[in-house]
């Protein structure tokens, strides 16, 4: 089995394009889609062509001296270890399947590190990786480059379909990179896809299963059937955005209130985006889908594959302050995690159950995703206790960062992976909230959390913390700014 060639990218006169991968796993088989699969599989092809959204960019140094033929045996190793990333996926009469080869072939690229150095050579590489789709019945779910720096590899940009991996499965990946560089004996992963898909398949999981769909059922009953009540206007082009910004004050102002509350800082920045979206929308509630990791289970914590699943958070916002906005969104999201195991085709029979009955099934496009691996920033750098963060926000910057045309999500937050900073981006469906509103969001989101480290900032004044930053247009709730 091989992957198909990607781009040519250029290398020294004396290397070859491309190099090889043979690769010989313990086992191969087939097996069902596990649920973090089955999510996976319904969204790629809801998507169609734009499912590129799904791919997911990764960049692993290589550390140390090593030549190319000790980062491919790593690599190779790399494969043999984990099953998801021999695995192919297919549609068949009895639905949906997994099949794992034994045996193939990935073939990776060589190129030469630019002059923005190897590491960010890497990292433009594999956002390139990204823009292309996968055929998920006949290519192996990731793509790599090995970027070279005076004859040497220095990094290896990859792009991983998320049908195989999440992001806690690539921390997992970098995890284990360093100790394959030196080829150290490591032991074999005790705990597989295709384990997981048996496991999901028996009553313990299938009652866990009834009982989220229940939660679900019970919130979509009586949610409201839109993300926002004031109807679309004319969108920009393009359509659908995702507007990011790079904020230390973001992520040292969460880490402080989240030492404070003593609960996360996910649940802190969690908070944040909540409130803004519910003062945009004009109400006192936040309904939004939160993306979990699922690895509450201790098999699935060491478990190379897609095993996140959607929550559903319904947070009704005090009246008092932030801080109570925050426990109340740690208490929300608990819930919303504890309810977030089940087998998809289910929930959405539910769903489709729920649109019968009230006309259509309930607008969900709000999603919240922390997609850092642990929740923390470990790069931050120092502060004196105490220290005021406004100056910080100076150095805050936002961009556009991408356009989806085929993305359709009204307001999607994502904390993105930096250690150094709060990476925060947002798309937003611009016929509902334009891009100058998204942009005000995002800084109202880092205006909040710094506020809310000296004084207890009420809903009230939410709206002028958002619109202080930018004009609000076609949000309900924000006054003369409609």
């Amino acid at each position: 089995m091989t992957t198909p060639a990607t781009t040519p990218m250029t290398t020294p006169a004396t290397a070859p394009a491309t190099a090889s991968v043979p690769f010989s796993g313990t086992r191969g088989g087939e097996a069902p889609l596990t649920w973090g699969q089955r999510l996976m599989w319904r969204a790629v092809h809801l998507m169609g062509p734009s499912q590129s959204f799904l791919n997911c960019p990764w960049v692993l140094p290589v550390h140390g001296r090593r030549d190319l033929a000790t980062v491919l045996a790593a690599l190779r190793r790399m494969l043999e270890r984990h099953e998801s990333l021999r695995t192919t996926f297919a549609d068949t009469p009895h639905g949906p399947v997994q099949r794992v080869a034994r045996g193939g072939e990935l073939t990776v690229e060589l190129a030469v590190t630019g002059p923005e150095g190897p590491l960010a050579t890497a990292e433009r590489i594999a956002a390139e990786l990204g823009t292309t789709v996968f055929a998920h019945g006949e290519d192996l779910p990731l793509r790599c480059v090995v970027v070279l720096a005076d004859g040497r590899p220095r990094a290896l940009a990859f792009v991983f379909s998320h049908l195989a991996v999440d992001f806690q499965a690539l921390s997992l990946l970098s995890a284990e990179w360093r100790a394959l560089l030196r080829g150290d004996d490591l032991p074999p992963p005790e705990w597989q896809p295709m384990e997981q898909a048996a496991l999901e398949r028996e009553e313990p999981f299938l009652r866990r299963s009834r009982r989220s769909v229940r939660y679900w059922r019970s919130v979509l009953e009586t949610v409201p059937l839109e993300v926002f009540d004031h109807p679309p206007g004319e969108p920009e082009e393009p359509r659908f955005i995702e507007v990011g910004m790079e904020s230390v004050a973001l992520a040292a102002a969460a880490v402080r209130q989240a030492e404070r509350l003593t609960i996360s800082t996910t649940s802190v920045v969690m908070a944040a985006c909540a409130t803004v979206l519910a003062v945009v929308s004009g109400r006192p509630r936040a309904v939004m889908q939160l993306v979990h990791s699922n690895r509450r289970d201790p098999r699935t914590r060491p478990l190379v594959a897609t095993v996140g699943q959607d929550g559903l958070l319904v947070l009704d916002l005090p009246g008092t302050g932030f801080a109570d906005t925050c426990l109340a969104a740690h208490r929300s999201a608990l819930m919303a995690y504890r309810n977030a195991h089940y087998d998809p085709f289910e929930m959405q029979a539910m769903r489709a159950e729920i649109g019968r009955v009230r006309g259509r099934e309930p607008d969900l496009d709000a999603f919240f995703n922390d997609r850092r691996g642990d929740g923390t920033w470990p790069n931050l750098p120092r502060l004196a206790p105490g220290e005021d963060l406004t100056p910080l926000t100076a150095r805050t910057r936002t961009y556009v960062t991408n356009a989806w045309p085929g993305v359709r999500f009204k307001v999607f937050f994502t904390l993105g992976t930096d250690p150094g900073t709060g990476r925060l981006s947002l798309i937003v469906d611009t016929a509902y909230l334009p891009r100058e509103t998204a942009r005000a969001m995002l800084l109202g989101v880092e205006t909040l959390l710094v506020r809310g480290l000296t004084e207890d900032v009420p809903l009230a004044a939410v709206r002028d913390l958002v619109r202080a930053h930018g004009e609000i247009r076609g949000a309900k709730g924000l006054g003369p700014d409609r």
